[in-house]
């Protein structure tokens, strides 16, 4: 719905400068019921016709029944997506994204004509960063410490640009960040998290499943740290872990700055560093500072 040319149909229509819309179907213009039973109220108020080559003059009954089987054709074809990649992943390939410490290799032709996916490999010169993260953290070094090393060495960060300390640290309850990612011991886990759509702001937002839905494989050609040192990290960063604060929206009590914003801001994606250029973030309970320098 945030779409320009979606928005600038919706202006043209109020503008008066349009007698008929017409389109190849009605899931074209949209496939959630709430945009197209939108859309046709808007259509109706500026007295102006849809049309289409599938379903031809639009009415009510179109947009209930047209938009249930749009909204029902997004959800099969999530599960088939969310089906297919489970059977990959189960043949111990990836699922998506990569690691940093690893490399995607290209795999052999298959029976379709098309190369064998989600195929990956230990990157040489990333993994001995890894293992120097794990060695050096197991050893008593922050890793506000370690990112400020690798930045004054010129290590390029796992998305090209500088270090920060989240990338190492990451998130206990998501088991984010390289100190706690379980492919390194050769553990490949999928499915950690699904994705929803902010009504709101169409933004996608991520949710933790259960435990029981999680899919783990062994893959032990990808092992980069040994079991001994994989311990002893986890028991450090268990030891040094504070209970997260939840946002009260999920029954927590929640009183930092960063939970009680609202979900859109004025200056959100404005604010830069005047020294270094870095974006802005939230540094304390009610403050925001340079996110490059922490």
């Amino acid at each position: 719905m945030l779409r320009p040319g979606y928005q600038g149909l919706l202006a043209a229509m109020r503008a008066g400068q349009l007698d008929v819309v017409l389109a190849e179907s009605l899931d074209r213009l949209s496939r959630d019921q709430e945009h197209v039973a939108g859309f046709h109220k808007h259509a109706i108020f500026a007295g102006v016709r849809i049309i289409t080559l599938s379903e031809g003059e639009i009415s009510e009954l179109h947009v209930g029944l047209k938009g249930t089987m749009g909204a029902l054709y997004l959800k099969d074809l999530a599960d088939k997506t969310r089906r297919g990649l489970e059977g990959r992943v189960r043949q111990g390939r990836s699922g998506g994204g990569l690691s940093y410490g690893y490399r995607v290799v290209r795999g052999p032709i298959g029976r379709d004509g098309e190369a064998e996916r989600g195929l990956r490999d230990i990157e040489p010169a990333q993994a001995l960063i890894v293992r120097r993260i794990f060695e050096e953290f197991a050893a008593g070094r922050s890793p506000i410490a370690l990112v400020r090393e690798f930045n004054a060495e010129g290590l390029p960060g796992p998305r090209g640009g500088l270090w920060c300390a989240g990338a190492l640290r990451g998130q206990a309850g998501r088991e984010t960040g390289i100190l706690r990612n379980r492919l390194y011991t050769g553990e490949l886990v999928w499915n950690r998290r699904r994705w929803l759509k902010d009504p709101t702001t169409s933004r996608r937002v991520a949710r933790a499943n259960d435990e029981q839905v999680l899919v783990t494989e062994q893959v032990p050609e990808l092992r980069i740290i040994e079991q001994s040192l994989w311990d002893k990290v986890q028991a450090r960063l268990k030891a040094s872990s504070r209970p997260e604060c939840a946002p009260s929206y999920m029954g927590g009590d929640a009183n930092h700055l960063w939970h009680q914003r609202r979900p859109r801001h004025l200056l959100t994606g404005k604010l830069f560093c005047g020294s270094c250029g870095g974006s802005f973030m939230a540094t304390g309970r009610d403050y925001l500072g340079c996110h490059t320098v922490r």
